[in-house]
């Protein structure tokens, strides 16, 4: 079976692939700029192009069929008509990574299923990904096009520690300020309900529906299966640094407030996703593919992304005084607040 991967070196498809270069079952491709060939697994084939070149990526491909092509870079609706026009009559099935950030919010019930409506006025990325699907379902109901919708919620691997709250360059800031003993913030009263997914779990659900004909004109959220609430996600993150967590609890609407000079959207991504309390059912994914359940819980994930980070400081620790000072900025702001009353 031949796969081609449009991207295929980032947090979720880098696992994907590692594990399907290892099965001889399949033959692997991959579509991108080629700008991160250390993280391309031996055995797995290279066509150097940028998607976005629409001319570039025809000619690459023009001899080419494949059993599955998979999408993960597709952003906003005009990456998946390009995609549409590419492969139309080149692939058996279509897989398009979207997002569970799609699903409405506010959140009508916290447990979330594919039937879930989708609508997210806070997030323009959410927005995107729901425009896109329509495109593709359309193509599905009116012509036949092989479309399978997969909707990952917050999936991490051994480079980043999830968070609520960071700059945009990443986790570290944040594991630096828990190191140092500093006030580290959190969203709300860290009480709602979030749902963490290790890659190469992840990686188990989305190959199980590759060539499966029961997921063609299917949607599938693809999570792990633990619910947490963001306090015992920072106290997890604690125990593993071996550090006291000194927890900083600030309204999401005031951090969405405050990070417009950031660089970073809190407001789509706690408004719109982090802040509210959510539970996946994947009992739909589990009747397609059997073998998906969690193997990295938290607590082991953890453990994992850090001993990677502090041992590949070049590569993982990226400063971020921008964020540093924000923070300490924020809760300066709201100490002083406190002396009003």
């Amino acid at each position: 079976m031949r796969a081609l991967f449009i991207g295929g070196t980032g947090t979720i498809s880098s696992a994907i692939v590692r594990k399907l270069a290892a099965d001889p079952m399949w033959e692997v491709w991959l579509l991108n700029r080629g700008s991160r060939p250390e993280a391309t697994p031996a055995g797995v084939h290279q066509i150097t192009a940028d998607i976005h070149d629409e001319a570039a990526a025809a000619e690459a491909v023009k001899d080419m069929v494949f059993d599955c092509v998979c999408e993960f870079i597709g952003f906003v609706r005009e990456d998946v008509e390009r995609d549409y026009r590419l492969f139309k009559d080149k692939t058996r099935q279509y897989i398009y990574i979207s997002s569970a950030s799609a699903y409405h919010k506010p959140c009508a019930d916290h447990v979330i299923t594919e039937g879930t409506s989708l609508a997210n006025p806070y997030w323009e990325y959410s927005r995107n990904k729901i425009e896109c699907e329509k495109f593709l379902m359309e193509k599905y109901c009116e012509e036949g096009f092989p479309v399978t919708i997969v909707r990952p919620s917050h999936t991490y691997d051994e480079r980043s520690i999830p968070l609520g709250v960071h700059g945009k360059n990443g986790s570290w800031q944040v594991i630096r300020r828990m190191m140092e003993g500093k006030p580290v913030i959190i969203q709300g009263d860290g009480t709602s309900l979030w749902t963490m997914t290790f890659n190469e779990d992840f990686a188990t659900g989305y190959i199980g529906l590759m060539c499966n004909r029961s997921a063609i004109g299917e949607a599938f959220q693809i999570t792990g299966d633990e619910s947490l609430t963001w306090n015992q996600i920072y106290e997890t993150i604690a125990d593993a640094l071996g550090v006291e967590l000194n927890a900083y609890h600030v309204s999401s609407q005031f951090l969405a407030a405050a990070s417009d000079k950031l660089g970073y959207d809190l407001t789509g991504s706690l408004i719109g996703d982090k802040s509210n309390s959510v539970v996946f059912d994947n009992s739909k994914l589990k009747r397609a593919v059997p073998a998906m359940r969690t193997t990295v819980p938290l607590h082991r994930g953890i453990r994992i992304a850090l001993n990677y980070i502090l041992d590949h400081p070049k590569e993982c620790q990226r400063e971020d005084p921008e964020f540093d000072a924000w923070c300490d900025k924020v809760i300066e702001v709201l100490e002083e607040a406190k002396k009003a009353f």
